[in-house]
Formats: C-alpha cells, sequence, structure tokens
C-alpha cells in the first residue's frame, strides 16, 4: 500500500496548458492592467501590491503611471514576481467573472483529482501564480469548480519553487513528513528541489514533449500516476 497521503501540484504544463496562460490570461492583464490600477488605486490592497512592486525594483519614488509602465515591463519579461502575480489575479478575476473565459484544464485532470480526493488523499497546489489566481484557475473550468477538492494553495510567498526550503515549509504547513507527499511538475528544477526536500515526484511530459532521463518518473497525463 501506498505511504503518499497528499499530492501537491505545479499548474502551468502540469494540470493546465501554459498557452492558456501565456495566450490568454497575460495578455488579459496586460491589456486590463493600466485602466485597473487607476480604477481602483484607492483601495489598500492595490496600494499594497503597488508599494511591495515599487519597493521590488529598488524605486524610492515613483509616480503612478511609472509603476504601471514597470508591471506592463514585467508582464512581458514574465517576471516571478510576487506583487506583479496578486496584482494579476485581481484583474483575471473580472475576467473570469464576466465569462470572457474559463480556465483551461488536461482532460483527465478534472476525473483524477475527483478520484484522488475520494480516495482521501489531501490536495495541494504550489504554483508561481498568486494564491487568488490560482482558486480561481480551478474555479472556473470547464469542469466545474475544483477548489472544494483542495485542502490548501501555495505560491511565491513560501518561496521560490526552485528552493529545496520551499518544500520543506509546504510539508511542515501540510503537517506531513515530505516522504508522504508526491509533487507533480513539468519542470525538472523544481523536481530536483523537492526531491532534495525529501518528497516523492513525477514530471508530468506533455505531448510533443521529449522525455529525459532526470531521476523522476514522467508520464504523459495524470492516468498514469498512481499516489
Amino acid at each position: 500500500m501506498s505511504d503518499i497521503r497528499a499530492v501537491l501540484t505545479d499548474i502551468e504544463g502540469t494540470t493546465s496548458s501554459i498557452d492558456f496562460v501565456k495566450d490568454v490570461l497575460f495578455p488579459y492583464a496586460r491589456k486590463h492592467l493600466p485602466a485597473y490600477v487607476e480604477t481602483h488605486t484607492d483601495e489598500a490592497e492595490v496600494q499594497h501590491w503597488l508599494h511591495e512592486a515599487a519597493k521590488e525594483a529598488g524605486i524610492m519614488e515613483a509616480t503612478r503611471g511609472e509603476i504601471i509602465d514597470l508591471l506592463v515591463r514585467w508582464i512581458d519579461e514574465d517576471r516571478k514576481s510576487t506583487a506583479l502575480k496578486a496584482l494579476q489575479g485581481m484583474i483575471w478575476r473580472e475576467g473570469y467573472e464576466s465569462g470572457v473565459y474559463v480556465s483551461h484544464m488536461y482532460p483527465e485532470v478534472a476525473d483524477r483529482l475527483r478520484a484522488w480526493h475520494a480516495q482521501g488523499l489531501k490536495l495541494y497546489v504550489y504554483s508561481s501564480g498568486s494564491v487568488p489566481a490560482q482558486k480561481l484557475l480551478f474555479g472556473f473550468t470547464g469542469d466545474g469548480d475544483l477548489t472544494p477538492l483542495f485542502s490548501g494553495y501555495f505560491d511565491t510567498q513560501t518561496g521560490h519553487k526552485r528552493e529545496v526550503e520551499s518544500y520543506r515549509r509546504i510539508a511542515d504547513a501540510i503537517g506531513l513528513p515530505p516522504a508522504q507527499v508526491l509533487f507533480l511538475s513539468d519542470i525538472r528544477e523544481e523536481l530536483d528541489a523537492a526531491r532534495e526536500a525529501g518528497m516523492r515526484t513525477t514530471q508530468l511530459v506533455r505531448p510533443p514533449l521529449p522525455v529525459s532521463d532526470n531521476g523522476h518518473p514522467a508520464v504523459a497525463d495524470f492516468n498514469a500516476i498512481t499516489p
């Protein structure tokens, strides 16, 4: 009998197509960010993340327009900024709730998540996208609202995804030994960090990507995973 008690999953390239994020979500945020900031600038949460973005950029004093330009440039660079991810999540919520788009899930993902949940496995998400953005992505899918399946979410406020300590923090937060957590990702460096922290790992290799021999079991979809 497997000793795995929890599954921790990445999103892009693992549960969902990178193209959805790159071709739908990023352009939507880029297009709407200037107007969103201007119309929500009095909100404390927006002010907080604008301040954090300026601090991250090392800018002591900046106009709102300069911060907007900075954030748009970061979107173009796909910068892994916690402040940017938080603001993108707020903008994406408007798109989801207005029905502009629904999130992409690979065909087998929803059924496998439901099956694992029914088996008593705890399910968690770890993504560079903010926790609110993660909840939106799993809340507005073509397969319905999947958020009730998950016991928790982690983003870069926990730590960066290629750092071993991030996975140790997650295991502590989950309350399980790392060896009882299976981490799923398409990125070898993330899997390496998780495995060094003591977690079990499986690499998702979505066609047409080649399978690489890197020490992690590699599968094409969730149906081939047995926690």
